[in-house]
């Protein structure tokens, strides 16, 4: 695909890899999309970026809301790209996870995928050119651990959805990609007090030159899965 004139949408938006995700598109030449609850953060991005880049506070979880501004954006202009990135991890033994934590991840890792993408997807089926979904798991989609075992069932279930969702698109040219990252400094890390950001991990915008270059993969190529982690995941030696 070239990304020159190409319109996006990336949830998660407003930091961490979703944030470097919409400024090398942009830099690309992508009108993106940018979904996130933070307004204030999308705004900022906004002022950097420039007018490719259009924010949007939109809970992706409200199914309703979501569909309200599909059906008002898309209107004489169809999606290429659509990056399933919004996500989050609650951590804690099986026994001792509050009902809501669980209902949270469940909701956003899974439910809002299910949400934006049933809804692109027809607008793709239209579009005269071949498009692309990327959804962004995680290593933990590949492997569990002990106190990850809600957010695991959540990405366990994304690899699922998205090798089922490659097999039903892939003769209507949309491509399916599901990527499973290991550790990356973002803020993801910044509730867990077992775990703080080090040099060792993999940085934002090696995972955005990533995904650029999947996307630009000529149009009958498909990497449906890729994994990457950091070659030495230990904090560096004092």
């Amino acid at each position: 695909m070239n990304l020159q004139s190409k319109v996006a949408i990336v949830t998660g938006a407003s930091s961490g890899i979703g944030a470097e995700f919409s400024k090398i598109l942009v830099k690309s030449g992508t009108k993106v999309y940018g979904l996130a609850r933070s307004t204030d953060k999308l705004a900022t991005i906004r002022e950097e970026l420039g007018d490719q880049f259009i924010p949007v506070t939109l809970d992706i979880t409200d199914y309703d809301a979501v569909e309200k501004w599909v059906g008002e954006t898309f209107v004489d202009e169809s999606p290429d790209i659509l990056v399933n990135n919004a996500g989050l991890g609650i951590f804690g033994n099986v026994d001792e996870l509050d009902l809501k934590d669980w209902h949270t991840m469940m909701d956003v890792n899974l439910s809002g995928v299910f949400y934006l993408t049933r809804l692109i997807v027809p607008l793709m089926k239209e579009n005269p050119n071949v498009c692309h979904i990327a959804n962004i798991a995680s290593i933990a989609g590949l492997m569990g651990n002990p106190t990850l075992s809600a957010y695991n069932a959540t990405k366990y279930g994304l690899r699922g959805f998205s090798e089922a969702l490659f097999k039903e698109l892939r003769f209507d040219g949309i491509k399916v990609s599901c990527f499973f990252p290991g550790t990356i400094a973002t803020s993801f890390f910044d509730s867990i007090q077992s775990m703080s950001l080090h040099d060792n991990m993999m940085q934002p915008i090696d995972m955005a030159k990533t995904l650029k270059y999947v996307l630009e993969t000529p149009d009958n190529f498909l990497i449906n899965e890729i994994t990457m982690r950091p070659l030495n995941p230990k904090p560096p030696a004092d």
